[in-house]
């Protein structure tokens, strides 16, 4: 952008008005300038691909293995579980064992101490009973419940219809479950 030449300039002023202009030509250039980025070549993008999909696939194995690991440990620790599931009952089985062992071995015993000795290995099988919850079900006087219960008979009582006049076997009881029924004898409608 030069000024129209006017004769009365002076030179120096000319040279400044010259200088001006060829500054400003330059900063606007220096804007005009795009600003170029170095992208990577398709080679390298490629190859950082295939690594990249590689530690993948790798992460992916490790990953895969570390599943089928867990897997069969616990498909071990759940067999290892059934087989030796009793182990602690069938250990304090044992003392009732050695108490019955040790009454057949005596001699000379009288029945009194036959006696003494199955009260004492009677009450040796309760605590252990108590201790695993085997609870005995003992039904008389209660309300016939099929699922706790089993019927062998109908007998006459002065009890209510469909009550449990008599137990034949005690039933048992696993937690919440019964694992024997009682057998009993229920009383039956009074005839009119």
């Amino acid at each position: 952008m030069q000024e129209p030449h006017n004769p009365q300039t002076s030179q120096p002023e000319l040279a400044a008005i010259t200088n001006e202009a060829n500054v400003s030509e330059a900063s606007e250039n220096k804007t005009v300038e795009p600003m170029v980025e170095i992208m990577p070549s398709l080679e390298q993008l490629l190859k950082k691909a295939e690594l990249d999909a590689a530690e993948h696939h790798d992460a992916w194995l490790r990953a895969k293995a570390d599943v089928e690991n867990v897997r069969k440990r616990a498909q071990a620790d759940i067999a290892s579980a059934h087989k030796y599931s009793i182990e602690n009952f069938s250990t304090e089985l044992l003392a009732v064992m050695d108490s019955l062992d040790a009454a057949l071995t005596v001699e000379n015993a009288t029945v009194e101490n036959f006696k003494n000795g199955m009260e004492l290995t009677l009450k040796q099988l309760t605590a252990v009973f108590n201790k695993f919850n085997i609870k005995v079900i003992e039904p008389i006087g209660e309300k016939f419940d099929p699922h706790q219960h089993q019927a062998i008979c109908m007998i006459d009582s002065d009890l209510a219809p469909n009550t449990v006049a008599q137990v034949m076997q005690k039933g048992y009881m696993l937690n919440d479950r019964v694992i024997r029924p009682a057998l009993v004898a229920v009383s039956k409608a009074q005839e009119t």
